[in-house]
């Protein structure tokens, strides 16, 4: 037994208070997810604009480019493994060739995010601090179906998918991770696709943006509240410890942060390039051309977007962020441009989110989040179009 008559806060035990008490814990939530979410785009971007991109243009682009010369363009191989040329230059973003977008988007595009991601989620996790998120948000997050934690996948989607559909991991029942995935694909945007929503409709009114986002949150609560109605199985009630804050051990941290680097490259990356060698095969047989076919009536029926738009809406399956930026030129109307970046948005995840979905998920699971999706974006996108065309 031990009796105290008095004792003085330590500093890290005043932080605990106003961590866990419900006002002030949230506000101090959103400061250090806020913190975080700068962090992780900081230095996933630092990496890309001052390692990778270099590394790629300088060393790798130049040995593309003669690959390119010997295999001949326009020919069924270099299509696959090269793809489009760009103004006659290798495109890492936009060619999706298996040696070109292939190797660039896990290694460059997404890896960058993936290490910051879990340097600041391992320094969140040993200090002590991710139990009382779950804790505070446990009772909006149990009404969709998840308990607290879900919201750590959630906050990380906003920078990537990727990293937000790794995340469901923490989640304990399959109902849970088929949950927190299915709304991150739906109604989360990742960090490039923000930015060309923000620049392309930021031009024409800051109100436009809001618009696109209060719909995506509007989206992702309905999405939750009904997925937690139909799915059958169990969500576990949030039962475990509230740790003290302590600095954490140097040791542990990198023995961990190494553990899950290396995890993710033996699993992201095969999947990621076997995806790309699927949709190269089957855009150079023309089956995309087939597929913007297919999908005109609902493109220009139901979203009220012009024929042009097809095929924006069908490269937003390879790269979102690139099809958005294709609406640019089409001339579009306010009320087109909002109901395509929504659509956008929603509709199919990047072929890297779509490779790890599938892997996380199971085919069972994943056909079923990939119906949901296409429900959800032909819903809404004529919901946004016809409201678009009253306030717009």
């Amino acid at each position: 037994a031990q009796e105290l008559e008095h004792h003085h806060h330590t500093f890290l035990q005043r932080i605990e208070d106003v961590a866990i008490r419900p006002i002030s814990g949230i506000i101090f939530a959103l400061f250090v997810f806020f913190v975080a979410f700068f962090i992780i785009r900081f230095i996933g971007e630092g990496l890309i604009g001052y390692l990778f991109d270099p590394l790629f243009e300088n060393l790798y682009a130049p040995l593309l480019s003669k690959l390119s010369v010997w295999l001949g363009p326009g020919s069924f191989v270099h299509d696959v493994l090269i793809g489009n040329l760009v103004n006659g230059q290798v495109d890492f973003m936009q060619s999706f060739g298996v040696l070109t977008t292939g190797i660039y988007v896990p290694l460059a595009a997404v890896f960058p995010y993936i290490f910051s991601f879990y340097l600041i989620l391992g320094i969140m996790e040993d200090v002590g601090y991710l139990p009382r998120v779950a804790v505070l948000l446990d009772n909006v997050m149990h009404r969709m179906g998840l308990h607290g934690y879900a919201i750590i996948p959630n906050l990380l989607g906003l920078g990537c998918n990727v990293p937000g559909i790794l995340a469901t991991r923490v989640l304990e029942s399959k109902r849970e991770r088929f949950i927190a995935a299915t709304i991150i694909s739906i109604a989360i945007p990742c960090a490039s696709l923000q930015a060309m929503i923000i620049g392309l409709l930021g031009e024409r009114g800051f109100g436009f943006v809001l618009f696109v986002y209060a719909t995506l949150f509007i989206v992702w609560i309905v999405t939750g509240l009904i997925l937690n109605k139909l799915v059958k199985g169990f969500s576990p009630a949030l039962f475990l410890e509230v740790p003290p804050l302590r600095w954490p051990s140097p040791r542990m941290f990198l023995k961990k942060f190494w553990m899950r680097i290396i995890s993710f490259l033996k699993e992201a990356f095969p999947i990621v390039i076997c995806g790309v060698l699927l949709v190269s095969v089957l855009y150079a047989l023309g089956v995309f051309d087939w597929i913007s076919m297919v999908a005109a009536p609902v493109v220009r029926g139901i979203w009220g977007l012009p024929p042009d738009a097809v095929s924006a809406i069908a490269i937003g399956f390879l790269r979102k962020d690139v099809a958005v930026g294709m609406l640019g030129p089409l001339g579009l109307t306010n009320a087109q441009l909002v109901t395509g970046c929504t659509v956008l948005a929603m509709f199919f995840p990047c072929i890297a989110s779509f490779t790890i979905l599938m892997k996380e998920l199971g085919l069972k699971y994943f056909l079923a989040s990939i119906a949901i999706m296409l429900i959800a974006a032909t819903t809404v996108g004529g919901l946004v179009n016809l409201v678009g065309q009253f306030l717009f």
